[in-house]
């Protein structure tokens, strides 16, 4: 029950892409489309290209193969050789995801709880793919980003949508759920719980001795399990960068003078003063200051006669702007027209009467419009830049749309071509090992492997403003085993580790039993006939698991599943061989012992409850608008997926 929500909480607003649709903010493409599948319609009048029904909305094959193929990019980026069937488990929660997602912009649309289309347009801003060279919102970029998703812009505006309704419709439900002591009391003893027992090590590497493979064994090993060893698909991507390189502009001396002439105040010389000064009320006060300071007298002394009512200080290295904002520019003038020594005033300002002594002056040199033009030239030659490359973008990106190829729009725009070697999605070769891919081509690759071969060239944009590259796939070479005679060696290890893991596992299953049968592990382990590591007791409370920072160990673990005086073996991690636990004494816990443990379980619970309450409201707006789920055109997907790969 708490299954949908607890993923529905992970998502954000400003991330709901990247978590319901993938990363980096949405990666994946579309498959070739599959609304065709059939004709008529099935159950409860819907057609064969929709699985499932809210209200007004549908939930349409199209859309879970979309979802499910973005799924399978996700996998190949941990594991190059994914399919469809490898991701199967996550079919159904994929399918309700988009139901449930479905359900809350039905339920809004039902109930009058709209999203504006400005709110939405925010959404869309705040996707970095969407920002163009200068940080803000491109429409360019907005358009490339939409044909590397294969994502059109109905579609974002619905995900969107389904994100911010989900925070809004489903957080205020869950803001509040609370679990009495009595409920969260025995969760808390349970968490105190002390288990004590013997566990021993069943390595597969002490049943290798003797193990010799012939020709025939490899060939029936290799043709059980061809899928170990296929090669994934390779890939010939050709590249053509577009960034400064390419923009091919530079500012000239005409423009770098007309900056500098329209600039000038920014280069003019300059100098800084540190200056004492007295505020007074009226004029003839200030006079009277200024008259025994011009004489001779410290400002301080001069301003002393008027007591409270003149008030001194001193301002260290001020410049002519920040002077003025102090004092105003009436004051500011006269003050930077004086030399060093000088007293200046009476001035009148915002404060009253301003007596002021020039105690420095630090000059500061301006440039020249030869001393500056490189600087000009830089910054000019950028924004040239900028704008070159965006116009180089928008050709390529025009040709593309008009129809032309690759290597028609590349040359039309006049971009350099490179050519990768045949590659996997994680940009290896096995061709040529020392080949790398620049990372700032990262986005490039995965574009690359996301399209097919016929599919339109695209325009990808670059992390760290590096630019757009354009990329398209050469050559095409689909996954296959790789040769026999290639990968011998290869198979008979791993085909000596396979007979003794099968050696190690019936080893740790004869201990296990021996030992559920009130036999000690370690006399247990005499039997087997071959020489093990020694078994070790072990101790914990179930609470250090559960707090743990860390992995725990699966045998660990395994203490807490059995009951006292049972035994059972487990699969040691990395296939190293086997485990074999025994519990050998249970204290049961008591948390009337620790009160504060109690609350902390409550609290835990009550947030759950709250997940629940969000889970409940869900289900119940599902049986309000009677969510249909078109189960004979749900099973015919899965299977035509699994068989024909979409």
């Amino acid at each position: 029950m708490l299954t949908f929500f607890r993923r529905a909480a992970k998502s954000r607003i400003g991330t709901w892409i990247m978590v319901l649709v993938v990363v980096a903010i949405m990666g994946g493409f579309a498959l070739a489309d599959i609304s065709n599948f059939g004709s008529g319609t099935l159950g409860f009048g819907m057609s064969t290209g929709t699985l499932a029904k809210v209200g007004d909305q549908t939930v349409t094959e199209r859309e879970m193969s979309d979802a499910l193929q973005r799924r399978l990019q996700q996998a190949r980026q941990e594991h190059p050789d994914a399919d469809y069937a490898s991701i199967m488990p996550d079919f159904e929660p994929i399918l309700d995801d988009l139901i449930d997602q479905r359900t809350l912009i039905a339920f809004a649309d039902k109930y009058g709880f709209p999203l504006s289309k400005r709110l939405i347009d925010a959404e869309i801003a705040q996707i970095p793919s969407t920002k163009g060279l200068n940080g803000q919102f491109s429409e360019q970029a907005y358009r490339a980003f939409l044909a590397q998703q294969r994502l059109t812009d109905p579609q974002v505006r619905e995900i969107l949508a389904g994100g911010l309704l989900q925070r809004l419709l489903l957080t205020p439900i869950a803001a509040a759920g609370r679990v009495p002591v009595g409920i969260a009391k025995p969760y808390a003893s349970m968490l105190l719980e002390a288990r004590e027992g013997e566990a021993a090590v069943v390595p597969a590497d002490a049943f290798k001795a003797g193990l010799q493979p012939n020709d025939a064994q490899l060939q029936q090993f290799y043709a059980a399990n061809r899928a170990r060893y296929m090669i994934p698909e390779q890939r010939v991507l050709r590249i053509a960068r577009i960034g400064p390189e390419q923009a091919g502009v530079a500012a000239s001396d005409q423009e770098i003078a007309a900056y500098y002439n329209a600039n000038k105040a920014t280069y003019a010389p300059s100098d800084t003063r540190s200056l004492s000064q007295v505020v007074v009320p009226d004029q003839p006060t200030a006079n009277a200051i200024a008259q025994r300071a011009k004489s001779g007298a410290n400002l301080a002394a001069a301003a002393a006669p008027a007591g409270a009512n003149a008030a001194v200080t001193t301002l260290a290295d001020q410049s002519r702007q920040a002077y003025a904002g102090v004092a105003g520019d009436q004051a500011a003038a006269a003050v930077f027209a004086a030399p060093a020594g000088a007293i200046v005033g009476p001035v009148h300002s915002d404060f009253g009467w301003v007596i002021v002594k020039v105690d420095s002056v630090k000059a500061g040199g301006g440039k020249t419009l030869d001393q500056a033009k490189s600087e000009i030239s830089a910054k000019l030659t950028q924004e040239k830049r900028k704008g070159a490359i965006e116009g180089l973008v928008d050709k390529v990106q025009n040709a593309l749309d008009g129809g032309s190829n690759f290597s028609e729009a590349v040359a039309a725009a006049k971009l350099p071509v490179t050519s990768t070697p045949l590659i996997t999605a994680n940009g290896n070769s096995r061709a040529d090992p020392s080949f790398k891919i620049a990372p700032e081509l990262s986005p490039v690759l995965q574009s690359g492997f996301q399209m097919a071969q016929s599919d339109e060239p695209e325009v990808v944009t670059l992390p760290n403003d590096a630019g757009y590259a354009v990329v398209s796939p050469a050559e095409v070479v689909p996954a296959a085993p790789a040769p026999f005679a290639s990968i011998r060696a290869q198979l008979a290890a791993d085909w000596i580790t396979d007979q003794a893991l099968q050696r190690a596992r019936a080893a740790a299953a004869q201990i296990a039993a021996k030992a559920s049968a009130g036999m000690s592990v370690a006399e247990a382990m005499k039997s087997v006939g071959v020489a093990l590591p020694a078994a070790r007791p072990v101790a914990a409370r179930r609470i250090q698991i559960a707090m743990a920072q860390g992995p725990v160990s699966p045998a660990l673990r395994m203490l807490f599943t059995l009951g006292a005086g049972k035994s059972q073996m487990g699969a040691a991690p990395q296939g190293a061989g086997f485990f074999v636990v025994k519990v050998d004494k249970i204290t049961p816990g008591n948390a009337l012992s620790a009160p504060g443990l109690i609350s902390q379980i409550q609290g835990e619970l009550g947030r759950a409850a709250s997940q629940d309450y969000a889970a409940e409201f869900l289900a119940a707006v599902k049986r309000r608008l009677n969510v249909k789920r078109n189960d004979s055109a749900i099973e015919a997907f899965r299977t035509r997926l699994l068989t024909t790969g979409g």
